[in-house]
């Protein structure tokens, strides 16, 4: 005979709501289960919850605005109290913005609390995966995960770009053209994609209505739907951490979800959308006003799009003019084909990353663990190369505010980024290589010999040495904790042949490991402590 446990009977209003609910969902397994999860202690891993609150905020922000924005091109006069452009026709999209800047009660401290939220949503996402990709926390089982945080960055991008061209003014209307050049770009189609998507001839009609529900309904719902699955990959995988003693073994230093890392949590929240309202209150930030109604006819040079995008207007602007010719009674602009393929193939690449380290590799095996970014000098060079290409676009796009600035001729600064888009990228590799294997031997040293104390002594024999301080537990291990990876050996396939494939994938991984300084052994570490090389040794 068996005998059934009641569930706790909750009493009151609340409690008979409560226990309705979880007899019919289990809920309170779910949020036990859910509450138990460890959470690293580690300020790196705070970077994804930045931006987990950060589009928090977006959300908040963005519902009061679509109260009083409208989403139209139709034309206005503005007869608002900014007197300099009182009179002059503009979209009632820019009417309305300038509306909430100046006659909405807290309309401009939103509008500016909205965008840089968005800043720092794309800013917080970026140096979340850039975290990730250096300490190796994309590798098996997370890679699915690395491509869903990168899309994630993706969406956000274009999330951005799509509210910064929302009011309809000149520098939005600039960004709208270089997108719309771009587009006529393709070759074939490109035409007829700008004529669709504009509504007619550019600027259209139609654009700011499309892009306002891009920006309020099918975006925001994907970047939900990719955060949630993101989360859930991330309780289901469990959280990777730094090496440290006995955390090989599962070990895990952190807080649980309930109650101690919920109520950090919801302080850190607070403290962000604080960050973002002193941003707000102190910093103008697309002063539409300044800027007026978009019109096509005047060059506005200085003119820049948010940092997010200036990759993008960079690597347009790095492109020798003159690409273009007539081929099949069509215009081939290779000046914009090839700024698109080498954009593409950059995003390509860094999405599927893990998945092309892993066939170098042929490392199968979970990781947990996470990398000290010096013990993996290939990939982390590799990263520094990435990183270094994608500034010098960046940079690219304000080359005529450099070239004011300085004074310098703007073709001598095109010219001087040109080189760099092709040779910073190598110097940083090779630069960031070096650094890392002489960190390696550094680290070496300090687990054989421990730190230099400054204090001589004189031995019986009459000899000087230097008493060396020695390293407590935790130090030597994050020292001495790397795997000792080896290249992938060539094998023949189940015919017996070695292919160019197997071959080609061989020296891949001779490369990734090449020049890699093999940890320290634990015999290494013992002979050193028995001849007197290594103070308070195991």
């Amino acid at each position: 005979m068996t005998t059934e446990i009641p569930r706790l009977q909750r009493t009151g209003f609340t409690g008979a709501a409560a226990n309705y609910i979880d007899e019919r969902t289990s809920i309170s397994a779910v949020v036990k289960e859910f509450g138990r999860k460890i959470f690293p202690d580690h300020w790196s891993f705070l970077l994804g919850e930045v931006a987990l609150y950060s589009f928090v905020v977006i959300l908040l922000s963005g519902t009061f605005l679509t109260f009083f924005f409208q989403a139209s091109m139709t034309d206005t006069v503005y007869n608002g109290p900014w007197v300099p452009l009182d009179g002059i026709h503009m979209s009632a999209a820019l009417n309305s913005t300038l509306q909430i800047s100046f006659e909405v009660r807290g309309g401009l401290l939103v509008r500016q609390i909205h965008h840089w939220a968005a800043l720092l949503f794309v800013a917080a996402i970026g140096l979340h995966m850039l975290r990730i990709f250096f300490t190796g926390a994309f590798r098996k089982p997370r890679e699915l995960n690395w491509v869903i945080g990168f899309t994630l960055f993706i969406l956000a991008m274009a999330e951005g770009f799509t509210g910064y061209s929302l009011p309809d003014d000149l520098l939005s209307g600039n960004g709208l053209a270089i997108i719309n050049g771009m587009i006529k770009g393709v070759p074939l189609v490109g035409t007829w994609i700008s004529y669709l998507l504009f509504g007619g001839l550019f600027p259209g009609t139609a654009i700011v209505g499309r892009l306002y529900t891009l920006h309020i309904l099918l975006l925001p719902a994907l970047v939900l739907a990719f955060i949630a699955i993101h989360l859930v990959f991330v309780v289901v995988h469990k959280h990777t951490q730094f090496a440290g003693p006995g955390r090989t073994q599962g070990n895990v230093v952190g807080y649980p979800i309930l109650p101690v890392y919920a109520a950090k949590a919801g302080g850190f929240f607070f403290i962000v959308f604080g960050v973002i309202v002193l941003l707000a209150t102190f910093f103008t930030i697309n002063p539409v006003w300044l800027y007026g109604p978009f019109d096509p006819s005047p060059i506005s040079a200085g003119t820049q799009p948010d940092w997010y995008i200036g990759f993008a207007d960079g690597m347009l602007r790095l492109i020798p003019p003159h690409w273009e010719f007539v081929w099949l009674n069509r215009t081939w602009s290779f000046n914009i084909i090839v700024p698109i393929l080498i954009l593409g193939l950059f995003i390509v690449i860094v999405m599927f990353y893990p998945l092309i380290e892993g066939w170098i590799t042929g490392d199968k095996r979970e990781h947990h663990i996470l990398d000290r970014p010096r013990n993996q000098a290939t990939r982390t060079a590799i990263g520094a190369a990435g990183v270094t290409f994608y500034a010098v676009m960046w940079a690219a796009a304000s080359g005529d505010i450099i070239a004011t600035h300085f004074k310098f001729a703007v073709e001598g600064v095109t010219h001087v980024l040109q080189i760099l888009l092709i040779l910073g990228p190598v110097i940083a590799y090779f630069l960031t290589k070096r650094i890392c294997i002489a960190l390696q031997k550094k680290d070496r040293s300090l687990a054989l010999h421990g730190y230099e104390s400054g204090r001589i002594v004189r031995l019986a024999g009459g000899e000087y040495v230097e008493v060396h301080q020695p390293l407590d537990e935790y130090e030597r291990w994050r020292l001495v904790s790397q795997e000792a990876d080896k290249p992938v050996i060539v094998r023949p396939d189940s015919r017996g042949r070695i292919t160019g494939g197997r071959r080609f994938r061989a020296s891949l991984s001779r490369w990734f490991f090449d020049d890699r300084i093999e940890p320290l052994s634990q015999a290494e570490i013992d002979a050193a402590s028995h001849h007197g090389e290594l103070e308070g040794g195991h």
